[in-house]
């Protein structure tokens, strides 16, 4: 980024940007609005911009009243089209020398870094979020593009020679390669359009993939904006296509028979339903998934309680809750709950609700009306078998009356009630009180989710909640955010058990490696 010298943006450090930043995001916010907002947006097949023959209109969740565009609904021909665009431009692709296309690709991320403000006022018109979270989520996605470079060139593309066979009359030269596998699909989720498609799309394209990728359809824009990166780096036609539509355009991009590999960013029962999928017809497909949690963070009696407080607000209403990693269970030792509850409940009513465009605004709305109403039945739900500590209303009072503005909120409920196991995706934060840390510990544990997870305490108390707690992202004493802010590099992000298929975490050091598949190679002279 071009604000500062000093300054390195990261989830961590967006709490205190330069003058500057805010001065320039304010200027592309003006001129998207001016310039962009309300257009019909084409999709992109084999090279060529591809319009669609219906169209879904995609509005603010700011204020319904802000038309942000028109989007094809791409049918089965279109994704079919697509499909095979990518399939054909395969072979030339893979045979692409690795150094060439990691050069393609860095181009690529120094292109979103030049246009990063730009980019991000779009992602917070389209999402409702904030400026340095939009501006935040388009600086990672250059980080892991550049990332995923930098592994592959630390692996010399994945290309190592083994000893020759010990045959006395022969001479027999091994060696293994990681080879990739075709048209790989890529399909993002509407909280973190630009990140969750430019971050697989990385690996996938410099293992030598081709790609189609789609967005939800609530966030099309930020898809389209980051197929004008990749296309204007110089990607050959048909290496990457871009349709939009919803979930009948989705499976029919699954269920294409040359698609060779998918990767997932969404709901549980969607990446199940996908994962099977992939495991019927003549042979198995990679899948990659990435499925959502239901976070919990874990407060000692030891803890500093200012801190706690701080980092469960950041994780459980940044985004208004919408993140798979956000933080909606706390688990407090009873000596301190009273204190936290108090001091978190203090901190909420501080929250600045509003447009999340403006600077004084750090929370904004949920993404549609179907969240704002799930929002209404959880509020009420709460109420009835428990106690709502703070908002647990729809913020309807001027301005606010044209989007989906809901308070953030903190209840309380019985620790066996549904509320505490459901994810909902909103801004909305549970917080029960034990009798010890391992009771904490063994309630965050009792989910079919393992994605991110907290903990406030004293040092000597850190080593073993890392080693009893089942969670692929974890975080002890960080006031940044209690569950959430992984950044590329610093901490890879990626879930266990029901949250993630793999294993493996995006920003890894092991992730690239998915988009591969190994050969071994023996020649005998």
């Amino acid at each position: 980024m071009a604000d500062s010298a000093q300054f390195k943006l990261t989830y961590s450090t967006m709490f205190n940007p330069p003058p500057e930043l805010h001065a320039q995001f304010d200027a592309a916010l003006q001129g998207f609005r001016r310039d962009a907002m309300g257009r019909d947006w084409p999709m992109w097949i084999g090279g060529q911009p591809v319009a669609g023959s219906s169209f879904v209109e995609c509005r603010s969740p700011i204020n319904q009243d802000w038309l942000i565009g028109r989007f094809a609904d791409a049918g089965a021909d279109e994704v079919d089209r697509a499909v095979r665009a990518a399939h054909a431009a395969w072979p030339a692709w893979a045979a692409t020398p690795w150094r060439e296309r990691v050069a393609l690709l860095r181009r690529a991320a120094r292109l979103i870094e030049q246009r990063v403000y730009a980019i991000s006022a779009a992602v917070a018109l389209e999402v409702g979020k904030n400026r340095m979270e939009s501006i935040g989520e388009v600086q990672e996605t250059a980080d892991l593009i550049d990332w995923y470079c930098e592994q592959m060139e630390a692996h010399d593309g994945f290309d190592r020679v083994l000893p020759d066979d010990p045959l006395p009359n022969f001479r027999s030269h091994n060696r293994t390669v990681l080879r990739p596998y075709g048209a790989w699909a890529v399909i993002a989720p509407f909280n973190f359009p630009f990140a969750l498609a430019g971050g697989p799309l990385g690996p996938a394209l410099v293992a030598g993939n081709t790609a189609v990728f789609k967005g939800s359809p609530e966030t099309s824009l930020s898809g389209w904006l980051l197929l004008e990166c990749l296309r204007d780096a110089g990607l050959p036609p048909g290496v990457i296509n871009f349709v939009t539509g919803g979930d009948d355009t989705g499976r029919a991009l699954v269920q294409h028979p040359q698609v060779a590999g998918i990767t997932f960013t969404g709901s549980h029962a969607v990446g199940m339903q996908i994962l099977r999928q992939t495991m019927q017809g003549r042979y198995p497909r990679p899948c990659i998934t990435e499925m959502g949690g239901k976070n919990a963070t874990i407060v000692s009696r030891h803890a500093d309680l200012e801190r706690a407080a701080l980092g469960i607000l950041r994780s459980a209403f940044g985004l208004s809750g919408q993140k798979c990693s956000a933080c909606s269970r706390v688990y407090v030792e009873r000596p301190v709950a009273d204190a936290l509850r108090e001091r978190l409940v203090q901190l909420t009513h501080e929250i600045a609700v509003g447009d999340p465009t403006q600077q004084a605004n750090w929370m904004g709305p949920v993404i549609s009306r179907a969240a704002y109403e799930r929002y209404e039945r959880l509020a009420e739900h709460l109420r009835r078998v428990g106690q709502v500590d703070a908002g647990g209303q729809w913020l309807t009072d001027g301005e606010l009356a044209h989007g989906f503005f809901v308070a953030p909120t903190v209840a309380r409920a019985p620790l066996d009630d549904a509320a505490w196991i459901d994810e909902h995706f909103l801004p909305l934060v549970l917080v029960g009180e034990v009798d010890s840390v391992d009771e904490g510990i063994a309630r965050a544990n009792a989910s079919d989710y393992g994605l991110t997870a907290g903990f406030y305490g004293a040092a000597d108390e850190v080593a073993h909640f890392h080693e009893r707690i089942e969670a692929g992202v974890t975080y002890a004493n960080r006031p940044q955010g209690a569950t959430t802010g992984a950044w590329p590099g610093y901490q890879p992000f990626g879930g266990w058990k029901g949250s993630g298929s793999t294993g493996k975490a995006i920003g890894s050091f092991h992730y690239l490696q998915q988009y591969l598949r190994e050969q071994s190679r023996t020649v005998v002279e």
